[in-house]
Order: C-alpha cells, then structure tokens, then sequence
C-alpha cells in the first residue's frame, strides 16, 4: 500500500502496471499517462477528479503591430461568449464533467466591468492589456508579479478546495507573439522557428509578426541573462504570468497540472525558468501547430499525448485529456490483476499445475 503524496519509484509503478489483467504493456500511452498520474500524486490508487480548468484572459498592445488578423475587440466578444457558456471550452469542460472558472486579469475592457459581474471574474484585473512589446516593456516587474500572484492565489484557493488537477486556459487576441517572444527568450531558439500563424494569419502578416518577435527578442536577450523575471516581463501578457503563477503553485502543492496548447506552455516555460522543479508536476495533454509549441514541451522535457492538429487555445487541448485521465485512473484502481485470475484458472489450464496425477 503506498501513501498519497509520498514518493513512488517508477519501477514500483511499472510493476504494478504489469501486473494487471493484460499483456504488459498493450494499452499503450494509456499507460504511460497512468504512471504519470501514479508518479506525481504519489499512489497507486490515484484520481482523476476532483478538477478544474481556469481560463485567464488579457488584451495585449502588439496588437498595433498588424501581427495578428483579428482586432482586440474579439476578446471582449470571446470572454462573453464563455461566460454565456457558448465556446468551445464550454463545449469541452460540459462534456468531460470538467467545471471552469473564467478570471479577467488584464483585458481592455476589464476597467469598466462590474467586479461582481455574475459570470466574469474581474477582482484580480490589473490593468487595460500589455503595453506594445515591439517598442518597450509590455509590463513592469511589479505588474508582472502581480499577476504571477492572482495565479498563486486561484491555485491555493483551489488546493483548499480539494482540486487534484489543475489546468490553465487563456483568452486574448495577439498572445501567440509574447508566446513565441517568450519561447524563443527560454529555449534559446531562433525567433523564425518559433512563429506561427496563430489564428490564421496571411504571409504578410506571418512576416510582419516574425519581424516583432526577433525586434522584441533582441532587445531584452542582454537583459535575460542578469535578470531573467525583467526580461520575461517585458515580453509577457497578464494571462501567461497569471498562468505561470497558477502552474508554479499548483506544482509546488503536489498537484497534476495539465498543460494546453502554445501560450500555456510559454507560461510553463515561465514556471520552470523563474521556479526551477516546476515541471515535474506537468503534463502535456497535446502538441498543437504552433511551431513553437514543440521547441517549448522540448525544452520542459514533456511528451505530448494527443497529436491533433488543435491550435485554438482556451485550454480546449487540456479539456480533451480529461476523459483519458478518467480511464487512466480507472484502470489502475479497477482493473485485476494477474495474481487475482489464478484462483480462477482452470486447473487442466493452469501452466503451473503439477503434470504428474497425486
């Protein structure tokens, strides 16, 4: 019997993996994602719920830049259409039992929202978007840290509340060009490998985008290397600091935490980088078709499980895991084992039988 929570070697975990009534090995990356849930909760008995998929939401000033087909307006249009229960991750978190909490940290239209608005969640708004990352700082350390903070808090508040997995989602117009800014900054990689076309962007707009990213990059690279959180602050957003606090709390509390698509890996990469450790508690539900989405999980040393071409964001890739969590720990607390089919077997069957007749 094993203790929730304390350490649990993988050859205990594969032993037991084996063990159950099936060829080793034959359920496949099912069972690589069971011995994930058994490593980081410390058990072999372990869950699939309760759990809880946070989406943050921020508007960013590189927006002015042209590096993106959609205007900011779209967040403000997208945040009420979650909080209405109409998106995709509503869709997604109403089909895998999966409740979520939409926080608005840094949107433009966050001033002007009501606090105690019945569907949105702005007592943690910080300010209207990032300043314009192509030209200065998109925000300051204090601001940075501040929304680090709010992920922090929704973290522990969820830890008191029982939650075992945690996942992050985000909303807000522009954020793949701090997510690859940020990327590029972490991984060391050149900046045209890590820009992508977000939510369909045309080659003009790719190029234009490419050209923001190596700009910002090589403005704050110097900077990086004596004072990593400034640097990162200057390419941020809100929702990836708030993201990065909310995985980096989560992780130190023992927690699963299952990453999304792109821009939560960046925050991720944030985790790791300013909270070294922090990945040991991540998991990476899919590998989307941001080019730099791959470089990043490389760089955690993660290996996504599903492969399917998503690039919509809103933690809609972490909501799809969610099920396949559910057969994972259903599997490992369920199933027989080897040993329990003994009784069962036949004797003429039973391999182990003495041949010779008493």
């Amino acid at each position: 019997m094993t203790v929730p929570g304390s350490p649990l070697s993988m050859n205990t975990i594969a032993s037991h993996l084996d063990s159950l009534a099936k060829p080793p090995g034959s359920l496949g990356q099912l069972e690589r994602l069971a011995g994930e849930l058994c490593r980081i909760q410390g058990t072999l008995q372990p869950r699939s719920t309760p759990r809880r998929m946070v989406l943050f939401a921020g508007d960013h000033g590189v927006v002015a830049e042209r590096v993106t087909t959609w205007p900011s307006a779209i967040t403000e249009i997208m945040l009420q259409t979650i909080a209405a229960g109409k998106a995709a991750c509503n869709a997604l978190a109403q089909s895998s039992a999966t409740p979520l909490a939409l926080f608005d940290v840094g949107s433009l239209e966050g001033g002007q929202r009501n606090e105690n608005h019945p569907l949105i969640n702005r007592s943690h708004w910080i300010r209207a978007g990032t300043r314009n990352l192509a030209v200065e700082a998109a925000l300051t350390r204090d601001e940075f840290r501040r929304a680090v903070e709010v992920g922090r808090l929704i973290a522990s508040e969820a830890v008191i509340e029982g939650v075992e997995i945690f996942a992050g989602g985000e909303m807000g117009i522009g954020n793949t060009t701090p997510a690859a800014c940020l990327t590029a900054l972490i991984c060391g990689a050149k900046t045209d490998s890590v820009v992508g076309r977000g939510a369909g962007a045309s080659d003009e707009i790719l190029n234009r985008k490419r050209q923001v990213v190596d700009q910002a990059v090589s403005r704050v690279e110097p900077l990086f290397a004596c004072d990593p959180e400034e640097a990162l602050a200057a390419v941020s957003g809100l929702e990836i600091a708030a993201i990065a606090g909310f995985y980096a709390e989560a992780s130190k509390r023992g927690k699963v935490v299952v990453l999304d698509g792109f821009i939560t890996t960046a925050a991720a990469l944030i985790a790791e980088t300013l909270w070294p450790g922090s990945r040991k508690n991540f998991i990476a539900a899919h590998r989307s078709v941001e080019p730099g989405h791959a470089i990043a999980l490389d760089h955690l040393g993660l290996t996504p499980f599903l492969e399917w071409n998503l690039r919509l964001g809103e933690g809609t890739g972490a909501l799809l895991l969610m099920p396949l969590l559910d057969a994972a720990a259903m599997m490992v607390t369920r199933m027989a084992t080897l040993a329990d089919l003994q009784s069962l077997v036949p004797r003429q069957l039973d391999p182990h039988q003495d041949s010779h007749p008493g």
